[in-house]
């Protein structure tokens, strides 16, 4: 039996617009991450440490220019 298709979310910052990332958490607490644009192309999965990191530096302004 194959494993259903993950439900994929985008922020509803995005506003329809496909230049967006869409992420899918894990079973394990982390996050899978892709393009929106593509798919089926590459997916980023981050450990549940990674993306609580990655959050709470945006959070944060860290990534702002």
């Amino acid at each position: 039996m194959s494993e259903p298709e993950p439900t994929w979310r985008k922020s509803t910052f995005s506003s329809n617009a496909d230049a967006c990332v869409e992420v899918y958490p894990t079973d394990d607490g982390g996050m899978m991450v892709r393009d929106s644009k593509n798919p089926s192309g590459a997916v980023l999965t981050f450990t549940r440490n990674e993306w609580t990191a990655f959050i709470k530096g945006a959070n944060a302004g860290e990534f702002n220019d």
